[in-house]
């Protein structure tokens, strides 16, 4: 899935670096079948407050975005005023349902941009990526695959186009049930791809935290999710009594004092570097199950600012931009 995949070896004297990413994308309905229609974007005020929300904290996220999110010129304007004054690094989120062009069915299988043929997975990314630096003034270099669903060809693709970081693998997410990736083997780690030129990929954080965690929570967990015993609800009793639970880094579903068990856990297995990731829907009251409310989304914004504030504060880290990180480890981790 990547080429020459290399671990990168970051000293355990290195404070732990957060990484904030925000999947800028159209307003659609998660539980609905796909559908080219459902462009909406309407949440760029809500979307505005969040960045200088994160700001304030002293962090510049990554905001990867899809084609429907700079298809409005005053939309795409201020994404762009964003962008030059530094509040957001601009990235790509190949959606490839609403991305040209569309030769291909809509459905599941197909919503995962790796399970395209070759020359429609790279014609949409390079769509995507013209238009991205046509409406926001800059090629982006951060990638990440709608649904997560990188393929065989992805790698070779984003180092022809000229990108230097994915941000696609999400442990330990199963996603094969839909036609997708399986990342519940994959760890947290970043770790250097490439055939040519050194690409870095940066895992969204998540991972089975508990008595049983590794590959035995990971064994644990599956078991208690399978279809016969999913409506025993046994996962949610293992995870109340601390057994084994599947935890995000995220403001979606997860409290700060969720995300601070996964953020210790991890740290005390040796890693450090962490990223934070939401939906910028979740950001507009009823648009995703996360915000209903206005009331909702003060919470969400809370948990933003309460779990950063504990990672600087408390446990002494620093925020950087994926392409800060990206030079750094090149320099302190080159490939071998």
């Amino acid at each position: 899935m990547f080429h020459r995949p290399r671990p990168i070896s970051v000293a355990p004297s290195k404070p732990p670096t957060l990484v904030v990413l925000i999947d800028v994308e159209e307003e659609f309905d998660w539980n609905e079948e796909f559908d080219r229609a459902a462009t909406r974007f309407e949440h760029i005020d809500a979307l505005e407050r969040a960045v200088d929300t994160l700001a304030t904290h002293g962090v510049t996220p990554v905001g990867v975005m899809t084609y429907p999110a700079v298809e409005s010129k005053d939309v795409a304007r201020r994404l762009a005023g964003m962008v030059s004054d530094g509040r957001m690094i601009a990235g790509t989120h190949l959606h490839p349902w609403v991305t040209p062009p569309h030769d291909e069915r809509v459905d599941r299988h197909n919503s995962f941009p790796g399970n395209l043929p070759v020359e429609l997975e790279d014609a949409k990314l390079e769509r995507l990526t013209a238009r991205l630096e046509e409406r926001l003034g800059v090629r982006p270099r951060i990638y990440q695959a709608g649904r997560y669903g990188v393929g065989p060809n992805t790698s070779s693709l984003l180092e022809a186009r000229g990108y230097s970081v994915g941000m696609s693998v999400n442990p330990p997410f199963d996603f094969t049930a839909q036609g997708g990736p399986d990342w519940s083997n994959y760890g947290p780690s970043p770790f250097w791809f490439g055939a040519e030129r050194p690409l870095l990929e940066l895992p969204i954080t998540g991972a089975f935290v508990g008595l049983a965690d590794g590959a035995a929570g990971r064994r644990l967990h599956q078991f208690a999710t399978s279809p016969a015993l999913r409506p025993t609800r046994l996962a949610g009793m293992l995870a109340r009594l601390g057994v084994v639970e599947r935890i995000r880094l995220s403001p979606e579903g997860q409290s700060v004092e969720d995300m601070k068990r996964l953020t210790r856990a991890l740290f005390a297995r040796g890693e450090r570097v962490f990223v934070f990731s939401f939906h910028s829907p979740s950001l507009s009251p009823g648009c995703t199950e996360y915000v209903r409310t206005a009331d909702d989304l003060d919470a969400f914004l809370g948990r933003c600012s309460g779990f950063i504030d504990w990672f600087v504060d408390e446990l002494g880290g620093e925020t950087k931009s994926p392409i800060e990180l990206y030079d750094a480890l090149l320099a302190e981790s080159p490939p071998a």
